[in-house]
Order: C-alpha cells, then structure tokens, then sequence
C-alpha cells in the first residue's frame, strides 16, 4: 500500500474542497462568532488554513509544545490573505509528503504544553489527525456560513443549495 500517496490523494481532496469554502469567505464579517464562546470566523478560517501545514510541519519535527511561543496564528483578515496562507500550506504539505519515504510516517510525533505530551501519535497518525481536523473545522465553517444566509458549497456530495 502507498500510504503517501492516499495522504497526498486526500490532502488534495480536501484542498479542493476547502477552497470552496474559502473562495465565498465574507470579508466584513471576521467577527462574527455563533456563541460568544466560539471562535471568530476570522479565527477559525485562519486556523483552517494553517493546519493545511501541518503535515509537512509534522513530517520535519518531533513535536509541537504549545507553551514554547514557536507557533502562532498569523493575523488574517481578508478572503485573499486567507487563500494565499492556505495554497502556501497545502503546497508546502504536499511537498513534504512527495519527499517522505513510508518510514518517515513510523516515529512519534507529540502535542505538548509545559513539556507534558497531551497527545502522541505516530507521525502518520499524527497526518491523519490534521486532516480529521480539517474535516470537522471546515464543517464548523459551514455552520457560521449558514447562520449567515450565506449557500454552502458541497463537501462530499451536494447541499441543500447546491
């Protein structure tokens, strides 16, 4: 099996698929949050957008530690700073995915705070986990964009306005 190509195979699905979304982003309402414990739709659309780095970011280190002041969120606030932080990731990730060999998936990679591990996964799992984030923050996008009135475009098959 080519565990590289179905990453790269699905990273590129979701790719298409979140340009969608992100082509129709509303610039005017970055401040928009559904509950005032949700994220802006700034936020989540920026953060979106950068976990299409993360596997490259996972393929070239060991771990994340939130603590450590090494990864923070850029500041976005238009529809084209979005798309352009997006293609950037999602080319760096695929690049990334093209130069790994299958035993490049097999060590560990964590998410810490402080030094202690919160989460552990191989590196492919750690991947896999990034897309499922994709997944499910995407569909969070599309919630803010429904209560917005705006027409969703389809995911994984058609909407009710599509």
């Amino acid at each position: 099996m080519d565990t590289l190509k179905q990453l790269r195979d699905e990273l590129a699905q979701e790719y298409e698929t979140t340009k969608a979304f992100f082509e129709i982003y509303p610039d005017g309402k970055n401040d928009y949050k559904p509950h005032e414990k949700s994220m802006s739709m700034i936020h989540l659309a920026t953060h979106i957008a950068e976990i299409f780095g993360w596997a490259g970011f996972m393929l070239h280190s060991s771990d994340l530690d939130l603590s450590d002041g090494s990864m923070k969120p850029k500041i976005l606030s238009t529809r084209q700073e979005i798309l352009d932080v997006f293609e950037d990731n999602f080319k760096q990730s695929i690049k990334a995915l093209e130069s790994a060999t299958e035993e490049d998936l097999l060590p560990d990679w964590a998410l810490k705070m402080n030094g202690h591990v919160l989460a552990k996964w191989t590196k492919y799992g750690a991947i896999r986990h990034s897309l499922d984030q994709i997944t499910h923050h995407r569909a969070q996008l599309g919630v803010y964009y429904r209560l917005n009135e705006m027409k969703l475009p389809g995911s994984y098959g058609p909407t009710a306005d599509v």
